[in-house]
Protein backbone atom coordinates (compact mmCIF):
# COMPACT_ATOMS: atom_id res chain seq x y z
CA UNK A 1 0.00 0.00 0.00
CA UNK A 2 1.35 3.41 -1.00
CA UNK A 3 2.07 5.94 1.71
CA UNK A 4 -0.64 8.60 2.06
CA UNK A 5 0.19 12.30 2.24
CA UNK A 6 -2.21 15.16 2.97
CA UNK A 7 -2.26 17.69 0.14
CA UNK A 8 -4.05 20.95 -0.51
CA UNK A 9 -6.15 20.39 -3.64
CA UNK A 10 -8.05 23.69 -3.73
CA UNK A 11 -8.08 27.15 -2.22
CA UNK A 12 -10.56 30.02 -1.97
CA UNK A 13 -10.81 33.39 -0.26
CA UNK A 14 -13.16 36.19 0.66
CA UNK A 15 -12.66 39.78 1.78
CA UNK A 16 -15.40 42.34 2.52
CA UNK A 17 -16.07 45.17 0.07
CA UNK A 18 -15.44 48.07 2.45
CA UNK A 19 -11.88 49.44 2.25
CA UNK A 20 -10.56 51.27 5.31
CA UNK A 21 -7.66 53.43 4.12
CA UNK A 22 -4.86 54.99 6.12
CA UNK A 23 -6.29 58.38 5.25
CA UNK A 24 -9.64 57.50 6.85
CA UNK A 25 -7.87 56.04 9.89
CA UNK A 26 -5.91 59.26 10.33
CA UNK A 27 -9.21 61.08 10.81
CA UNK A 28 -10.21 58.62 13.57
CA UNK A 29 -6.99 58.46 15.56
CA UNK A 30 -3.66 60.30 15.76
CA UNK A 31 -1.78 58.54 12.97
CA UNK A 32 -0.76 59.04 9.34
CA UNK A 33 -0.14 57.08 6.16
CA UNK A 34 3.61 57.65 6.55
CA UNK A 35 3.62 56.41 10.16
CA UNK A 36 1.68 53.25 9.31
CA UNK A 37 3.63 52.44 6.12
CA UNK A 38 7.00 52.99 7.80
CA UNK A 39 6.27 50.85 10.86
CA UNK A 40 3.84 48.21 9.57
CA UNK A 41 3.62 48.35 5.77
CA UNK A 42 -0.17 48.50 5.51
CA UNK A 43 -1.93 50.81 3.04
CA UNK A 44 -5.51 49.63 3.56
CA UNK A 45 -7.58 46.87 5.09
CA UNK A 46 -11.05 45.37 4.48
CA UNK A 47 -13.79 45.75 7.09
CA UNK A 48 -17.04 43.76 7.40
CA UNK A 49 -19.53 46.60 7.88
CA UNK A 50 -22.89 44.94 7.21
CA UNK A 51 -25.22 44.76 10.18
CA UNK A 52 -25.66 41.26 11.55
CA UNK A 53 -22.68 39.81 9.65
CA UNK A 54 -19.97 37.89 11.47
CA UNK A 55 -16.93 35.66 11.03
CA UNK A 56 -19.07 32.72 9.87
CA UNK A 57 -20.50 34.74 6.98
CA UNK A 58 -17.03 35.39 5.57
CA UNK A 59 -16.01 31.79 6.20
CA UNK A 60 -19.14 30.51 4.48
CA UNK A 61 -18.44 32.64 1.39
CA UNK A 62 -14.93 31.21 1.15
CA UNK A 63 -16.19 27.64 1.57
CA UNK A 64 -18.93 28.08 -1.06
CA UNK A 65 -16.29 29.29 -3.52
CA UNK A 66 -14.01 26.38 -2.59
CA UNK A 67 -16.73 23.77 -3.13
CA UNK A 68 -17.57 25.23 -6.52
CA UNK A 69 -13.94 25.49 -7.68
CA UNK A 70 -13.12 21.91 -6.67
CA UNK A 71 -16.42 20.41 -7.88
CA UNK A 72 -17.07 19.14 -4.37
CA UNK A 73 -20.60 18.68 -3.07
CA UNK A 74 -21.32 19.60 0.57
CA UNK A 75 -22.28 15.98 1.18
CA UNK A 76 -18.78 14.76 0.30
CA UNK A 77 -17.06 16.74 3.06
CA UNK A 78 -15.98 14.63 6.04
CA UNK A 79 -14.73 17.36 8.37
CA UNK A 80 -14.62 21.15 8.59
CA UNK A 81 -12.19 22.94 10.92
CA UNK A 82 -12.40 26.69 11.52
CA UNK A 83 -9.45 28.54 13.00
CA UNK A 84 -10.48 31.89 14.49
CA UNK A 85 -9.97 34.26 17.42
CA UNK A 86 -13.26 36.04 16.73
CA UNK A 87 -15.94 33.33 16.84
CA UNK A 88 -19.52 34.37 16.20
CA UNK A 89 -20.33 33.29 19.76
CA UNK A 90 -18.56 31.63 22.67
CA UNK A 91 -20.57 28.58 21.64
CA UNK A 92 -21.55 26.87 19.42
CA UNK A 93 -18.38 26.62 17.33
CA UNK A 94 -18.20 28.91 14.31
CA UNK A 95 -17.28 25.82 12.28
CA UNK A 96 -20.73 24.40 13.09
CA UNK A 97 -22.38 27.61 11.88
CA UNK A 98 -20.34 27.67 8.65
CA UNK A 99 -21.26 24.03 7.98
CA UNK A 100 -24.94 24.87 8.38
CA UNK A 101 -24.73 27.92 6.11
CA UNK A 102 -23.11 25.97 3.25
CA UNK A 103 -25.17 22.79 3.61
CA UNK A 104 -22.49 20.47 4.98
CA UNK A 105 -24.52 17.81 6.79
CA UNK A 106 -22.42 14.63 6.78
CA UNK A 107 -19.35 16.03 8.54
CA UNK A 108 -18.36 16.97 12.05
CA UNK A 109 -16.71 20.31 12.70
CA UNK A 110 -14.90 22.24 15.39
CA UNK A 111 -12.97 25.47 16.07
CA UNK A 112 -9.29 25.99 16.87
CA UNK A 113 -7.70 29.03 18.50
CA UNK A 114 -3.93 29.50 18.30
CA UNK A 115 -3.82 33.24 17.74
CA UNK A 116 -2.31 34.23 14.40
CA UNK A 117 -0.77 30.74 14.12
CA UNK A 118 -4.23 29.17 14.06
CA UNK A 119 -4.32 28.33 10.37
CA UNK A 120 -0.83 26.81 10.47
CA UNK A 121 -1.76 24.66 13.48
CA UNK A 122 -5.01 23.85 11.68
CA UNK A 123 -3.05 22.60 8.66
CA UNK A 124 -1.30 20.18 10.99
CA UNK A 125 -4.59 19.01 12.49
CA UNK A 126 -6.36 18.65 9.13
CA UNK A 127 -3.49 16.63 7.71
CA UNK A 128 -3.63 14.16 10.61
CA UNK A 129 -7.27 13.35 9.87
CA UNK A 130 -6.33 12.68 6.23
CA UNK A 131 -3.35 10.54 7.28
CA UNK A 132 -5.64 8.42 9.46
CA UNK A 133 -7.09 7.02 6.23
CA UNK A 134 -10.66 7.55 7.41
CA UNK A 135 -11.21 11.07 6.10
CA UNK A 136 -11.00 11.88 2.38
CA UNK A 137 -12.08 15.53 2.20
CA UNK A 138 -11.24 17.94 5.01
CA UNK A 139 -11.92 21.67 4.73
CA UNK A 140 -9.82 24.09 6.76
CA UNK A 141 -11.19 27.62 7.13
CA UNK A 142 -9.26 30.57 8.55
CA UNK A 143 -11.56 33.51 9.27
CA UNK A 144 -11.57 36.56 11.50
CA UNK A 145 -13.62 39.70 11.95
CA UNK A 146 -10.81 41.53 13.72
CA UNK A 147 -12.70 44.82 13.51
CA UNK A 148 -15.00 43.43 16.21
CA UNK A 149 -12.18 43.46 18.80
CA UNK A 150 -10.09 46.41 17.56
CA UNK A 151 -10.10 49.62 19.61
CA UNK A 152 -10.28 52.41 17.05
CA UNK A 153 -9.05 54.82 19.71
CA UNK A 154 -5.75 52.92 20.08
CA UNK A 155 -3.27 54.16 17.46
CA UNK A 156 -0.83 51.34 18.22
CA UNK A 157 -3.19 48.51 17.21
CA UNK A 158 -6.06 49.83 15.08
CA UNK A 159 -3.99 50.28 11.88
CA UNK A 160 -2.82 46.65 11.96
CA UNK A 161 -5.92 44.51 11.58
CA UNK A 162 -8.47 43.74 8.89
CA UNK A 163 -11.28 41.26 8.22
CA UNK A 164 -11.26 38.30 5.84
CA UNK A 165 -11.51 34.55 5.34
CA UNK A 166 -9.84 31.80 3.36
CA UNK A 167 -10.42 28.07 2.95
CA UNK A 168 -8.48 25.10 1.60
CA UNK A 169 -9.44 21.52 0.79
CA UNK A 170 -7.19 18.72 2.01
CA UNK A 171 -7.29 15.34 0.28
CA UNK A 172 -5.08 12.23 0.34
CA UNK A 173 -2.39 11.73 -2.31
CA UNK A 174 0.12 8.94 -2.80
CA UNK A 175 2.72 11.09 -4.57
CA UNK A 176 5.54 12.90 -2.76
CA UNK A 177 3.39 16.01 -2.40
CA UNK A 178 1.47 17.83 0.32
CA UNK A 179 2.65 18.43 3.88
CA UNK A 180 6.15 17.03 4.34
CA UNK A 181 7.04 18.30 7.80
CA UNK A 182 6.05 20.67 10.59
CA UNK A 183 7.73 22.44 13.50
CA UNK A 184 5.24 23.95 15.95
CA UNK A 185 5.90 25.82 19.21
CA UNK A 186 4.08 27.57 22.04
CA UNK A 187 5.23 29.62 25.02
CA UNK A 188 2.34 30.54 27.29
CA UNK A 189 4.48 33.06 29.17
CA UNK A 190 4.10 35.34 26.15
CA UNK A 191 0.39 35.81 26.82
CA UNK A 192 1.05 38.87 29.01
CA UNK A 193 2.23 40.80 25.96
CA UNK A 194 -0.68 40.06 23.62
CA UNK A 195 -4.21 39.18 24.72
CA UNK A 196 -7.79 40.31 25.25
CA UNK A 197 -8.14 41.32 28.89
CA UNK A 198 -11.82 40.63 29.49
CA UNK A 199 -14.63 38.45 28.16
CA UNK A 200 -13.35 35.05 29.23
CA UNK A 201 -13.90 33.04 32.42
CA UNK A 202 -10.98 34.79 34.12
CA UNK A 203 -12.63 38.20 33.77
CA UNK A 204 -16.25 37.87 32.61
CA UNK A 205 -17.95 40.86 31.00
CA UNK A 206 -19.22 43.59 33.33
CA UNK A 207 -20.12 47.25 32.93
CA UNK A 208 -16.69 48.00 34.39
CA UNK A 209 -14.78 45.88 31.85
CA UNK A 210 -16.71 47.45 28.98
CA UNK A 211 -16.14 50.98 30.29
CA UNK A 212 -12.43 50.21 30.71
CA UNK A 213 -12.26 49.09 27.05
CA UNK A 214 -10.92 45.67 28.07
CA UNK A 215 -12.71 43.71 25.35
CA UNK A 216 -10.29 44.89 22.67
CA UNK A 217 -6.84 43.69 21.58
CA UNK A 218 -4.10 44.50 24.08
CA UNK A 219 -0.59 44.40 22.65
CA UNK A 220 2.85 45.46 23.87
CA UNK A 221 4.46 46.16 20.53
CA UNK A 222 8.18 45.82 21.18
CA UNK A 223 8.30 42.42 22.93
CA UNK A 224 5.83 40.99 20.42
CA UNK A 225 7.85 42.35 17.48
CA UNK A 226 11.13 40.94 18.81
CA UNK A 227 9.64 37.53 19.58
CA UNK A 228 7.95 37.37 16.17
CA UNK A 229 11.12 38.20 14.25
CA UNK A 230 13.10 35.59 16.15
CA UNK A 231 10.38 32.94 16.15
CA UNK A 232 9.46 33.10 12.45
CA UNK A 233 13.04 33.42 11.25
CA UNK A 234 14.48 30.70 13.50
CA UNK A 235 11.83 28.11 12.70
CA UNK A 236 11.92 28.81 8.95
CA UNK A 237 15.71 28.44 8.79
CA UNK A 238 15.49 25.31 10.96
CA UNK A 239 13.06 23.77 8.47
CA UNK A 240 15.34 24.59 5.54
CA UNK A 241 18.37 23.08 7.27
CA UNK A 242 16.45 19.98 8.35
CA UNK A 243 15.50 19.18 4.75
CA UNK A 244 18.60 20.58 3.02
CA UNK A 245 16.50 23.19 1.24
CA UNK A 246 18.44 26.08 -0.28
CA UNK A 247 17.05 29.49 -1.15
CA UNK A 248 17.21 28.41 -4.81
CA UNK A 249 15.20 25.25 -4.08
CA UNK A 250 12.38 27.10 -2.35
CA UNK A 251 9.63 28.37 -4.64
CA UNK A 252 7.82 30.51 -2.05
CA UNK A 253 7.81 31.67 1.54
CA UNK A 254 4.21 31.96 2.76
CA UNK A 255 4.52 34.16 5.86
CA UNK A 256 1.93 35.43 8.30
CA UNK A 257 1.08 39.03 7.41
CA UNK A 258 1.56 40.85 10.72
CA UNK A 259 4.21 43.41 9.86
CA UNK A 260 6.25 43.97 6.71
CA UNK A 261 9.45 44.37 8.73
CA UNK A 262 8.93 40.95 10.35
CA UNK A 263 8.35 39.35 6.94
CA UNK A 264 11.44 41.03 5.48
CA UNK A 265 13.62 39.99 8.43
CA UNK A 266 12.46 36.38 8.08
CA UNK A 267 13.19 36.30 4.34
CA UNK A 268 16.60 37.87 4.90
CA UNK A 269 17.55 35.20 7.46
CA UNK A 270 16.55 32.58 4.88
CA UNK A 271 18.71 34.31 2.22
CA UNK A 272 15.56 34.44 0.12
CA UNK A 273 15.01 36.69 -2.86
CA UNK A 274 12.14 39.10 -2.01
CA UNK A 275 10.44 38.02 -5.24
CA UNK A 276 9.88 34.59 -3.63
CA UNK A 277 7.94 36.01 -0.68
CA UNK A 278 4.16 36.19 -0.79
CA UNK A 279 3.02 39.58 0.53
CA UNK A 280 -0.43 41.20 0.52
CA UNK A 281 -0.31 42.97 3.90
CA UNK A 282 -0.47 46.33 2.12
CA UNK A 283 -3.99 45.49 0.86
CA UNK A 284 -5.55 43.50 3.69
CA UNK A 285 -3.54 44.16 6.86
CA UNK A 286 -3.32 41.41 9.45
CA UNK A 287 -6.42 39.24 9.05
CA UNK A 288 -5.05 36.87 11.71
CA UNK A 289 -6.28 33.36 10.79
CA UNK A 290 -7.02 34.37 7.20
CA UNK A 291 -3.56 35.62 6.18
CA UNK A 292 -2.11 32.32 4.95
CA UNK A 293 -5.12 31.11 2.91
CA UNK A 294 -5.61 34.59 1.43
CA UNK A 295 -2.00 34.46 0.20
CA UNK A 296 -2.63 31.07 -1.42
CA UNK A 297 -5.87 32.41 -2.92
CA UNK A 298 -4.04 35.30 -4.58
CA UNK A 299 -0.98 33.30 -5.67
CA UNK A 300 -2.78 30.11 -6.75
CA UNK A 301 -2.26 30.78 -10.45
CA UNK A 302 1.50 31.17 -9.91
CA UNK A 303 1.90 27.89 -8.02
CA UNK A 304 3.07 24.79 -9.88
CA UNK A 305 2.88 21.13 -8.96
CA UNK A 306 5.94 20.18 -6.94
CA UNK A 307 6.74 23.73 -5.80
CA UNK A 308 8.40 23.77 -2.39
CA UNK A 309 6.71 26.13 0.07
CA UNK A 310 7.49 27.05 3.65
CA UNK A 311 4.67 28.50 5.73
CA UNK A 312 5.75 30.53 8.77
CA UNK A 313 3.67 32.18 11.49
CA UNK A 314 3.74 33.85 14.88
CA UNK A 315 0.80 34.67 17.11
CA UNK A 316 -0.63 35.37 20.54
CA UNK A 317 0.08 32.71 23.08
CA UNK A 318 2.91 32.95 22.09
CA UNK A 319 2.52 30.49 19.20
CA UNK A 320 4.79 30.04 16.20
CA UNK A 321 5.89 27.46 13.68
CA UNK A 322 6.69 26.41 10.13
CA UNK A 323 5.30 23.86 7.72
CA UNK A 324 7.12 22.50 4.67
CA UNK A 325 4.71 21.63 1.87
CA UNK A 326 5.03 20.52 -1.75
CA UNK A 327 2.26 22.00 -3.90
CA UNK A 328 -0.02 19.35 -5.39
CA UNK A 329 -1.46 20.80 -8.60
CA UNK A 330 -0.79 23.10 -11.55
CA UNK A 331 -2.79 26.28 -12.24
CA UNK A 332 -6.28 25.48 -13.36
Amino acid sequence: MNKINAAITGVAGYVPDYVLTNDELSRMVDTSDEWIMTRIGIKERRILKEEGKATSDMGAEAVKQLLEKTNTSPGEVDLLICTTVTPDMQFPATANIISDKVGIKNAFSFDMNAGCSGFLFGMSAASKFILSGKYKKVILVGADKMSSIVDYQDRSTCPIFGDGAGAVLFEPVTEDLGIIDEILHVDGAGRKHLHQKAGGSLKPPTHETVDAREHFIYQEGQPVFKAAVKGMADVSVEMMEKHNITADDLAWLVPHQANLRIISATAKRMNLNPEKVMINIQKYGNTTDATLPLLLWEWENKLKKGDKLIFSTFGAGFTWGAIYLKWAYNPR
